[in-house]
């Protein structure tokens, strides 16, 4: 039997730590058969010394780009690898020793789902939290509930090389909620895999994470949302709840607009929220 062969892609920018945590997890794995590409998004801490550190590691690659943002860093490592299957990991993450080899037991037995996920453990401030219900993930025809909210974690996935192809990957134009508008484009049309055992050690509460930078996330969603239904892929079913979600998402965003006077995106949103779609 032929093993699937996976490329493992960490987007860093100045988390040598951080990464040096996340690359252990990575050579830890008791699953052999993958490579690694690390793509530097225009650091400027040691992370060429963190680097160093894993030298002995024949499959590691390290590509330093200048800074164009996350997306583009996992881009490049769709671009440049050659593996038939690609996992990423934020260098924040952390994988558990089995992520991989659990992940390829589910894809032997579910040969045509061309994506899988798993159950996350969730640190925040250096400390275990439980998850809200509304977070909760599972599998299958997953679009609706992938509107609401992000309920896929980039380090938590293994995802087909042709399907990625096939769905552009990552929108670089997005700041943030590139996943979410990822997960929206591969819901849309694909069955996704899931894993109730936790895959994944997931970090938050520090200073650098985007979704604290970016208050407004749903303006993200909402643009988001209006490309999928540009698209002109999805069901009935499903095309209406999407217009629905858009303009709850957006009628919430026009009102905090107003009521902070912040206009920079209030007629974009507007528009938005009155369009109508063939």
């Amino acid at each position: 039997m032929i093993e699937p062969f996976i490329n493992v892609i960490i987007p860093t920018f100045n988390r040598s730590e951080e990464l040096k945590r996340a690359l252990k997890s990575v050579f830890a794995q008791d699953y052999p058969h993958f490579d690694v590409w690390v793509i530097d998004d225009g650091s400027t801490d040691n992370t060429p010394q963190v680097i160093e550190e894993f030298s002995t590691q024949k499959n590691l690659n390290y590509i330093k780009t200048e800074n164009r943002g996350v997306s583009a860093a996992r881009n490049t490592g769709i671009l440049k690898s050659k593996g038939e299957w690609c996992a990423f990991l934020d260098s924040d993450d952390e994988w558990l020793p089995h992520k991989l080899s659990r992940q390829v037991e589910f894809i032997r037995k579910n040969p045509t789902i061309p994506l899988v996920h798993g159950e996350e453990i969730w640190i925040r401030n250096g400390k275990r939290v439980n998850q809200k219900k509304i977070h909760q993930k599972s599998g299958g025809y997953i679009f609706k509930r992938c509107l609401q909210l992000c309920l896929i974690s980039p380090s938590a996935v293994i995802i087909k090389r042709d399907v990625l192809q096939k769905i552009e990957g990552f929108d670089e134009d997005f700041i943030v909620c590139e996943d979410y508008d990822l997960w929206l484009k591969m819901t849309s049309i694909y069955e996704v895999g899931f894993i109730k055992d936790p895959l994944i050690y997931k970090y938050g509460g520090h200073e650098d994470q985007l979704s604290r930078k970016f208050k407004a996330m749903d303006y993200w969603r909402v643009k988001a949302i209006d490309h999928i239904l540009e698209r002109g892929q999805l069901n009935k079913d499903d095309k209406l709840a999407a217009i629905e979600e858009l303009k709850k998402k957006a009628e919430i965003l026009l009102l905090g607009y107003k009521k902070h006077n912040n206009l920079e995106n209030y007629k974009e949103v507007s528009d938005l929220y009155e369009k109508e779609w063939p």
